[in-house]
């Protein structure tokens, strides 16, 4: 017991020693003065992660088309915003893309990078409604451990960056992201339009493709700013690399069982078990329920020979 808490004394320690290192330009902010917020936000919704399935597990999904278009096409404007004032505000304080170190100054070009990385922050929160409205449609598969990893993670994550690194290197990652999460919600406002938009929806899989050429960038330069030394908190070099790690492998994953993944054949065995079922190939409703199969049902047999076709005899 004194073991856990020396422990927990050493960690409220640790805690008010690196709010003195913390950025002073931000503490005022909404939802930056204190961690509870955020994390009560994220508890939030892993609570409704849990009971919302509940909650609608009896009940018919909401359709929410409209509220989908309205949704999607308000965060394709709001990461446009954040990419847009994140890539002037670097271009006006004159940001290096190889190496730059947070200025914690009250230079107007400096604050409104901060500013702008503080909104990309609060976008991450108001991403959580993608799982809340995934539940209220009932589209349960959709809510893989990918998507609540990166949801949870980033919103939780990113409180700590603007706590401490509102600035420098911590632009080039947020205004990559806004820029793909733009094409993002772009496609799923299109989608949510209806099948006459649907159709021309093809480039889907490269949505993903771009995700995770992002992580890559992401590693390689923040690998770039270790090697050359670049005067930016160490620590989180290296937590950004292990954090990236952990989205290739998963987001590969997603793209390797959705697109590459060839679908298993089932054998000529379990397909004509599957017909006389009344289904076939996942789906297909077979003879017994009205509908002829693709094959001519065998006649019967006589006398050990097959009965000739021809026509039906009359009384």
């Amino acid at each position: 017991m004194e073991i856990i808490t020396h422990l927990i004394n050493d960690t409220v320690e640790f805690y008010k020693w690196s709010l003195t290192i913390a950025d002073k330009r931000v503490e005022k902010w909404p939802l930056m003065d204190s961690p509870l917020p955020t994390l009560a936000i994220s508890s939030s919704y892993l609570l409704f992660l849990w009971l919302g399935p509940k909650y609608m597990k009896n009940r018919e999904p909401f359709q929410l088309r409209k509220t989908l278009i309205v949704y999607n096409f308000a965060m394709v404007f709001f990461n446009f915003f954040i990419f847009k004032e994140l890539f002037l505000a670097a271009r006006a304080a004159k940001y290096s893309y190889i190496c730059q170190p947070v200025d914690y100054s009250d230079d107007p070009n400096e604050v409104r990078v901060a500013a702008a990385l503080w909104w990309y922050f609060v976008s991450k929160g108001v991403e959580y409604l993608d799982t809340v409205f995934f539940i209220l449609r009932k589209k349960f598969n959709q809510i893989s451990f990918l998507h609540v990893y990166h949801h949870c993670t980033m919103f939780t994550l990113w409180w700590i960056g603007i706590k401490w690194v509102a600035g420098g290197q911590s632009f080039f990652g947020a205004h990559m992201n806004a820029a793909i999460h733009v094409l993002m919600y772009l496609y799923y406002g299109l989608a949510a339009c209806g099948p006459k938009i649907q159709k021309y929806l093809w480039w889907k899989k490269y949505l993903t493709i771009i995700q995770m050429i992002q992580f890559h960038v992401t590693i390689g330069h923040t690998a770039l700013s270790l090697y050359i030394d670049c005067q930016f908190p160490h620590w989180m070099h290296y937590a950004l690399i292990g954090y990236a790690i952990t989205f290739i492998i998963l987001f590969g994953n997603f793209y390797y069982q959705t697109y590459r993944r060839q679908p298993r054949r089932e054998a000529p065995a379990k397909q004509a078990k599957a017909v006389s079922n009344g289904v076939a190939n996942g789906g297909a409703i077979g003879a017994s329920n009205g509908v002829a199969s693709s094959k001519q049902e065998e006649k019967p047999v006589e006398n050990g020979r097959r009965k000739r076709k021809g026509r039906a005899k009359r009384d």
